[in-house]
């Protein structure tokens, strides 16, 4: 045994040690395999770390008054080999602030002062701050005292800020619904490749986060409901006894509970009755907090068994305007999402004990909640939830940099909704709107942009940003579930999950993941993939009669891996169809030859990529003279 786990461990290094001078290495990633915190192999280096948080953070919120005042504390742990002497914070909300920068135009509803500190602690010693000195949303702060290795330091903050008028991802939603998000100064994250995070939110590209553990306070006017990342420590001092009853009866329950109904707000006697009331929510081990806050939107809850192992169910809840009948429909949605994805694609465990639908404006993902725009079709509605709540692996149960690295949460996100999309409406179906919502612009859009290479960090990205994100990879990572079959695909898959669960992964610790874990080396198909310019488009030069069927000439004009069929029709009217796969591209070719064993006479032929839409697909049929 001693002897086979050396050959192993030796083939091994040979087979990452290929791989990782195949592809193109960054010398900050380059660094982080000579200093062991990542490893060549796509798993974690044995000197792995990341930096953690412990965050009690107390909110009030008064609606209709718009502004927030919060205190936190904040215990932050240096896990790193290095000393800190100072911490960049996290101020998002300074986007709103004029003259910061963002990508796009806003209205003067958009606009607030930001976040304003009133005061900052560190270690007890109160640090000057200046509200006027900085308006991005980044601020480096100086430690009186180095942070060691191992050590951690304390910070107290109060701070204050109004909610935008102008809700996106975060906001009012109307004058007594609040939508709060990233609105609590933060540690950024420390990483071993790039040190601190102070890439600018510009109000474009997301978010990276470490994992921390959080107890949030709320406290709003009695009659208000609250719901937030995390699961809800004091039902019974915050609602009256009937409405805790049913919340705690959903938990429990396949069909859905209304929690509240527009008759059951109307009498306001939902709450405790009490001026003001404080919700108290806990979660452990996750990326970010997000909070909802309405006294008139209804209330539906049901849930789910997620891991048929251990019977674990989940909570599915929705909280919405009553006259939105797609909202109506959320929870059970909500539960088809969390079975599908749990028992299907991924095929890993719903990782949290809730999720939650808000109604606002974004469509947007948060750990635990969505924030999902109203729809009048009820099927697209389906389809925008799926998506957000599919980021729940990516980029909650892993700490994807979306900063940097935007298609390792949305191209996966993209991928599943199709998945899921096509058990919920048919292939035909959700592969249209796929086509029609992920991949047609690029493919109709020839610009220098929409061709850059996916691996371009999202950060240096604007025309192109979102077909890198979604489209493309998702395109790739559905060329390689055929090219490996499903079984090695999703082995392959839970390999880079099961590694990467809870950590921080960069794109090479998927690539060499996928590798490992399948046994193979993918590097020429991630080379094609993700390091090139190319787009779709197959010729069919010519077919040819042989001794045994017919050969086919075919040219790969836009140079990506894809796969595609061969849809023949006989001469009788019958026809047949001939799956290749991205294996036939393997050694770089740009023109091929696809022999079809056949003793019929082939009377036309056309390349059928099906997702994979062509770029010019007037080439692409054959026709027997």
């Amino acid at each position: 045994m001693y002897k086979t786990f050396i050959l192993s461990a030796f083939s091994c290094l040979v087979l990452v040690q290929a791989q990782a001078q195949d592809l193109y290495v960054p010398r900050d990633i380059k660094r982080a395999y000579k200093n062991e915190t990542r490893s060549p192999d796509g798993r974690p280096g044995k000197k792995y770390w990341e930096n953690h948080g412990h965050y009690t953070i107390s909110i009030t919120a008064l609606p209709p008054d718009r502004m927030v005042k919060g205190v936190e504390q904040i215990t932050y742990f240096n896990n790193s080999p290095d000393t800190l002497k100072r911490l960049n914070m996290k101020l998002i909300l300074n986007i709103h602030r004029p003259g910061t920068a963002r990508f796009g135009n806003t209205g003067a509803d958009y606009l607030t002062p930001g976040v304003q500190i009133d005061s900052f602690v560190i270690n007890g010693a109160k640090k000057e701050w200046d509200n006027n000195a900085n308006s991005s949303t980044n601020q480096m702060v100086s430690l009186s005292a180095p942070l060691f290795p191992h050590d951690s330091v304390k910070l107290d903050i109060a701070w204050h800020f109004e909610v935008s008028k102008q809700s996106g991802r975060e906001g009012m939603i109307d004058s007594t619904t609040f939508y709060l998000a990233y609105f609590y100064p933060r540690v950024s994250v420390y990483d071993d490749y790039n040190g601190w995070d102070t890439l600018p939110f510009l109000d474009a590209q997301e978010f990276y986060n470490d994992f921390n553990d959080y107890t949030l306070n709320v406290t709003v006017p009695k009659n208000y409901i609250v719901w937030a990342t995390g699961t809800l420590q004091n039902p019974g001092d915050v609602l009256q006894p009937e409405y805790a009853k049913r919340l705690a009866q959903s938990m429990t329950s396949d069909s859905t509970i209304h929690v509240a109904t527009v008759e059951d707000l109307a009498r306001k006697n939902i709450t405790k009755q009490n001026n003001e009331n404080t919700w108290t929510w806990k979660a452990t081990d996750i990326s970010d907090m997000a909070v909802g806050i309405s006294d008139h939107y209804d209330w539906d809850a049901a849930s789910v068994v997620v891991d048929d192992a251990t019977h674990r169910r989940a909570s599915m809840q929705s909280a919405f305007a009553d006259q939105s009948v797609d909202f109506h429909h959320a929870v059970q949605a909500g539960r088809n999402s969390l079975g599908w994805l749990s028992h299907n694609w991924p095929g890993v465990p719903y990782p949290f004990p809730k999720m939650t639908s808000f109604q606002g404006f974004a469509d947007m993902e948060y750990p635990m909640m969505v924030n999902d725009s109203h729809q009048n079709d009820i099927h697209f509605a389906q389809f925008v939830q799926d998506h957000e709540i599919a980021h729940t692996y990516f980029p909650f149960y892993m700490g994807i940099n979306e900063s940097r690295y935007a298609f390792m949460d949305e191209g996966w996100a993209t991928t599943f909704e199709l998945l899921i999309g096509t058990s919920e409406v048919g292939k035909a179906k959700a592969e249209s709107l796929y086509k029609q919502f992920r991949i047609n612009r690029w493919i109709h859009d020839p610009a220098t942009a929409e061709d850059l290479p996916i691996i371009t960090p999202s950060s240096e990205l604007r025309g192109g940003y979102g077909n890198n994100s979604y489209g493309k990879p998702s395109l790739s990572y559905f060329a390689l579930k055929d090219m490996l079959g499903d079984d090695l695909f999703k082995k392959a898959l839970h390999a880079y999950m099961d590694n990467w669960h809870g950590k921080h992964p960069i794109p090479w610790d998927y690539f060499n993941s996928m590798s490992t874990g399948s046994g193979k080396n993918l590097n020429w198909f991630f080379n094609n993939w993700f390091f090139t310019n190319y787009y779709i488009d197959l010729d069919l030069k010519n077919a040819s009669k042989t001794a045994g069927g017919y050969s086919f000439s075919i040219r790969n004009i836009g140079g990506f891996a894809i796969p595609f069929d061969i849809k023949v029709t006989y001469a009788d009217g019958t026809t047949a169809s001939f799956h290749q796969t991205p294996v036939v591209w393997q050694n770089n070719q740009r023109e091929i030859s696809i022999a079809v064993k056949t003793n019929r006479t082939i009377k036309t032929a056309v390349l059928d990529g099906g997702i994979f839409m062509d770029a010019d697909d007037s080439n692409n049929k054959w026709t027997a003279k």
